[in-house]
């Protein structure tokens, strides 16, 4: 008889133990040493972990975007693919540090935004998508303290929050001073990644007269990786493309027709 590793069996004890297998546990001197524990608490590990990334996908809402993989780099006339690819592997989360991401409509910046969250995902961590629109219009339609306190705590948790197209709308102070909230509760604590299409110096017109606009954009870019893109937007590019290919299309239609008439 194999004489069991102490120190692998306890290994697989405080497996057992992280993954609350009571039952298992209980019976631990029976079956300690037999060699289908170990497959056994891999199969639960490697199961709970889907399970979870699965619900993470779902909760955070990311929707279908485009892979980086097939991301067009050679389309925007700026940008800094180095950057981007840095922010891939992460390492922002460690300080909490923000992302943001500047241009004008069309050149990907939430497509980039969201492989990132989605590589956050993977690694593990929660994430939450909103768009700025949908997210300060919920916040400002909430008419109790202890319902807006809720729903900040819930814009506050996640430790990646992508708030996309901030600068396409207009908005009041109000909603100003729920977002300066909303960046002061996540400030240095988890990281905030932020579309948007215009400068910060242009901020105060979408945020017309808040007095906190300063301070909104001097805590979100506080130790920030700032990424600007300039180009054509590339969705118009892809508007154009296909309506030359009808055009090309009809074009040999018609031409085909003219052969068949003239025989």
């Amino acid at each position: 008889m194999t004489v069991p590793n102490p120190q692998n069996t306890e290994a697989l004890r405080a497996r057992a133990r992280a993954l609350r297998m009571n039952g298992l546990l209980e019976h631990w001197p029976e079956v300690e040493g037999a060699d289908w524990i170990a497959p056994l608490l891999q199969w639960e590990e490697e199961e709970r972990a889907h399970r979870s990334l699965q619900r993470r996908i779902r909760d955070a809402r990311l929707g279908h975007f485009k892979g980086l993989a097939d991301f067009e780099w050679a389309w925007p006339k700026r940008i800094d693919r180095a950057a981007v690819e840095d922010l891939m592997s992460l390492t922002f989360l460690a300080d909490a540090a923000n992302v943001v991401f500047i241009g004008p409509n069309g050149v990907g910046k939430s497509t980039l935004a969201k492989n990132v969250a989605s590589q956050a995902l993977v690694a593990g961590r929660s994430v939450l998508f909103r768009s700025a629109s949908e997210m300060l219009g919920e916040l400002a339609s909430l008419d109790s303290d202890s319902a807006l306190r809720r729903r900040l705590h819930h814009y506050a948790a996640p430790d990646v929050l992508l708030i996309d197209e901030v600068g396409y709308l207009s908005y009041t102070n109000r909603h100003a001073d729920l977002l300066f909230e909303l960046i002061s509760r996540r400030y240095e604590a988890r990281s905030t990644i932020v579309t948007t299409n215009k400068a910060f110096a242009d901020w105060s017109e979408v945020f017309p007269n808040a007095a906190c606009v300063v301070s909104l954009v001097d805590r979100l870019v506080h130790r920030a990786e700032v990424i600007s893109i300039d180009g054509e937007s590339y969705r118009l590019k892809e508007a154009r493309e296909r309506t030359e290919a009808r055009a090309r299309q009809r074009g040999v239609k018609k031409s085909f027709t003219r052969k068949e008439d003239e025989t």
